[in-house]
């Protein structure tokens, strides 16, 4: 039977003493005020050259990240393998805008799928479209607004660099999943994913686009891509995820007096997330997903219904995914009876990979709960130990 509540399970990859680090940094991370300063000396301190880095290293980037480069990632690989637990490598550097930065973006994403062909313990790679295309142009084209012959040119140059990407993704049989970011530039990101979609994913999903279902528009954009995807005869491969980037959109939407793209409330979210991975089972010929997610009440129902549409617990067309350090008793607790789970591992030089950790550090002191549960479940399992 299912539970998400086995502590021994949920952390049998940890040592006692791992454990209690783990506890440590949740305490700290949980408190509003330590959050806030810490994340703001940080960036001052990392931008000052202060010597800073080996801290950062040895406490939350340790827990939330595989390493600087793919090498260093290769032991929490082979750690999660031992338990039926694969890997999403996730180059997580942001904000660069210049061709240097965007092809080394396309380097790496090239030498994650290098490493993914190896063997089956890396089941996805996956990009940014903002670490190959500049961010405002692909705000101008989300936008529909004209832009200049040279900008064309720079869009072409980019969307070419997830082509390439796309191509080597197929050529070795890895899905590569294209993450979702802000509304204002989603458009575009959709579009350049649904070309490659009717590319590569003839056969099989190869290209897979990610839907926020945060956003009230989101169902729909499913399954209007379910029709476009029977007319034109290739596969979906959807990543659903609730979303990252709320606050900053209702900010935005208030600022510049357009309605916002967010739901009205967490319980319309929840309500569109759970018709998202219905809708997409009951496609299933059509359509594969990767559930990313760490609700245990929308993770539990996709058993269910994968269950009532007799489809199979390791069925490759279904993956479940949670953000490495973090809902260890939801990853560890499905891989355990057979389902299919990816951890999200990202990686980059600290520096650059502080934006990434920085929203971690946020999202787990918003997010109702998130903080209070990983520290009930660590102390349960550091009693148990104890007795």
């Amino acid at each position: 039977m299912l539970s998400f509540e086995n502590t021994e399970i949920a952390f049998a990859n940890k040592s006692t003493r791992e454990l209690k680090k783990a506890n440590l940094l949740f305490r700290l991370i949980g408190n509003p005020f330590l959050n806030g300063i810490g994340t703001q000396l940080t960036s001052l301190a990392l931008s000052l050259k202060l010597p800073v880095k080996g801290l950062i290293k040895a406490t939350v980037f340790n827990h939330f990240c595989g390493g600087e480069d793919i090498l260093d990632c290769e032991s929490r690989i082979q750690e999660l393998a031992q338990f039926n637990v694969k890997t999403i490598l996730d180059y997580s550097v942001e904000g660069k805008q210049d061709e240097a930065d965007f092809d080394q973006c396309l380097g790496k994403a090239v030498s994650s799928i290098e490493r993914a062909k190896l063997d089956g313990n890396v089941p996805f790679c996956v990009i940014k479209l903002t670490g190959l295309i500049p961010f405002d142009l692909l705000e101008k084209v989300s936008a529909k607004e004209t832009i200049s012959e040279n900008e064309s040119i720079e869009f072409l140059k980019g969307r070419n660099r997830v082509d390439i990407i796309a191509q080597n993704a197929f050529n070795a049989g890895i899905p590569l999943m294209i993450d979702a970011e802000e509304s204002w530039i989603q458009v575009a990101i959709d579009e350049i994913a649904y070309l490659m979609m009717t590319r590569y994913n003839l056969e099989r999903p190869i290209v897979y686009n990610t839907a926020q279902m945060y956003r009230h528009d989101r169902l729909n954009y499913i399954k209007h891509l379910l029709e476009q995807a029977k007319e034109g005869g290739f596969y979906i491969g959807l990543k659903i995820v609730r979303g990252a980037y709320m606050e900053k959109e209702r900010e935005r939407a208030q600022k510049k007096g357009y309605p916002s793209p967010i739901q009205p409330t967490k319980s319309a979210t929840d309500v569109d997330y759970d018709k998202a991975i219905r809708f997409c089972i009951e496609n299933i010929e059509r359509i594969s997903i990767c559930a990313g997610t760490h609700n245990e009440k929308s993770s539990l129902l996709l058993t269910e219904i994968m269950k009532d549409h007799k489809v199979l617990e390791n069925d490759e067309r279904v993956f479940f995914s949670q953000l490495l350090g973090m809902s260890d008793h939801i990853s560890f607790n499905l891989s355990k009876v057979n389902f299919n789970v990816a951890k999200y591992v990202p990686y980059g030089p600290v520096k650059e990979v502080m934006p990434y950790l920085i929203r971690r550090a946020q999202e787990n002191t918003s997010v109702a709960g998130q903080t209070g549960r990983e520290l009930i479940l660590i102390q349960k399992e550091l009693d148990r130990r104890a007795n």
